[in-house]
C-alpha cells in the first residue's frame, strides 16, 4: 500500500437521506422519536442531515422501525 497524502476535499462525503424515507411513509419526526425511544432533537438532527457522528444504536433502531437497510438512509458521494 503506497503511502499518500490526500486533502480532506478528496474524501467525498456521507449524506443523511431520512427524510425521503419518513415522507415517501408520511411518518413524523416526533412519531419516529416516540417509536425509537429517543428525544425529537436527535430525530430531527437526522431528518435534515446534520448528524455529526452517526450512532449505530440509533441507526439500527431507525431501520428496524422503518423496515429499511443502513444503505437506504446513508449514502456515501466520492
Amino acid at each position: 500500500m503506497e503511502n499518500k497524502l490526500y486533502s480532506f476535499t478528496q474524501y467525498g462525503h456521507i449524506e443523511i437521506q431520512l427524510k425521503e424515507i419518513m415522507d415517501s411513509r408520511q411518518i413524523s419526526r416526533n412519531a419516529l422519536a416516540r417509536a425509537i425511544d429517543t428525544r425529537f432533537e436527535v430525530i430531527d438532527k437526522w431528518y435534515k442531515g446534520n448528524v455529526e457522528k452517526i450512532d449505530a444504536d440509533i441507526l439500527a433502531r431507525i431501520c428496524f422501525v422503518l423496515q429499511c437497510e443502513p444503505q437506504d438512509i446513508i449514502r456515501y458521494t466520492p
